[in-house]
């Protein structure tokens, strides 16, 4: 009995002296929550850059739209340099992923809107009636007149998140109406 109760004393100060060591708590606590840390430090760089994407596709239609505004005629050179001016606008994101078109719109008196003229970066140029894609009080207020129609996609992949997102495409489209004229003319098209 008495080998028993030194037995249970030694195992009870042994268990009190492990429960009231500290050594080794924060090593533990910091394995724990590194992974958490991790994923909220590369998130927040993942959101960061998605946004910032998101606002240079915004710039790149604004700017295609607002230099083409710009001018009464434009050539194909001129086109092509306004184009190019987008795909820097963009930078530091890759121009291969981007779709950048700007297009010249006639609304006539009766509000049908059907394509001028259109050019494009990486993409497909629009052409034919293109009333529903612009919006209503745009076309009401653009009777008889041009507009111009600048817009840009990106298909943004991040680095670290792809698997959870996969791709995600950004885009954004600017209105803008000929400055110095009626309209924009390109390669002699007659307004």
């Amino acid at each position: 009995m008495m080998m028993a109760r030194l037995v249970a004393t030694l195992l009870r100060q042994r268990s009190l002296r492990f429960a009231a060591d500290q050594r080794g708590v924060s090593a533990v606590e910091f394995a724990l929550l590194l992974p958490l840390m991790l994923t909220m430090y590369f998130g927040t760089l993942e959101v960061t850059d998605a946004i910032s994407a998101d606002r240079q596709v915004t710039l790149v239609a604004s700017t295609v739209a607002n230099i083409a505004s710009q001018y009464t005629q434009v050539s194909s050179s001129d086109v092509s340099n306004i184009l190019g001016a987008a795909a820097q606008v963009l930078v530091p994101f890759p121009v291969a992923n981007a779709t950048v078109t700007l297009t010249s719109v006639q609304v006539d008196l009766n509000g049908n809107a059907t394509v001028d003229w259109s050019a494009t970066l990486n993409g497909t140029t629009r052409s034919g009636n293109v009333t529903s894609s612009i919006p209503s009080a745009l076309v009401q207020s653009s009777k008889g007149g041009f507009v111009l129609w600048g817009e840009a996609t990106y298909h943004y992949k991040p680095m670290i998140g792809y698997v959870v997102t996969g791709t995600l495409t950004m885009g954004s489209q600017i209105f803008a109406r000929p400055r110095m004229s009626n309209c924009v003319k390109y390669n002699g098209t007659l307004c």
